[in-house]
């Protein structure tokens, strides 16, 4: 009895084990998929004609960029930061500390005393 048991559940394990290998092989595929449909959009935007860009002079030294993701459209990341702003509203970091103990003490003792066979009533 139990080795049928045990045949069952080694069954049921090796059919979630295939299960999981083919749905990481079907995302790896998607992954792959999108990449290669994105890629001649990346291509197309690049400039052809290399030695004119070359001739340019160099622009002066600026403020370094944001940093950007690849693939990330500004346009989404600036929409992403107007929704948090709208949602938030302007703040500002006024301190960064440890919060005060007094909850953790609290806590601590109240644990504490819970496992005592006494209990006594708190006024």
């Amino acid at each position: 009895m139990t080795s049928l048991a045990l045949i069952k559940a080694l069954q049921i394990y090796g059919i979630a084990t295939v299960i999981a290998f083919l749905v990481a092989a079907l995302i790896k595929v998607m992954v792959w998929v999108t990449g290669r449909l994105e890629q001649p959009a990346t291509v197309k935007a690049q400039p052809s004609n290399v030695t004119s860009a070359t001739s340019v002079a160099p622009a002066p030294a600026t403020a370094p960029a944001p940093a950007t993701h690849p693939g990330i459209p500004e346009e989404d990341v600036a929409a992403i930061f107007a929704a948090i702003f709208a949602a938030i509203g302007p703040h500002h970091i006024l301190h960064i500390g440890h919060a005060s103990s007094t909850w953790t003490s609290q806590g601590r003792a109240e644990h504490h005393t819970s496992h005592s066979g006494l209990h006594r009533p708190r006024h």
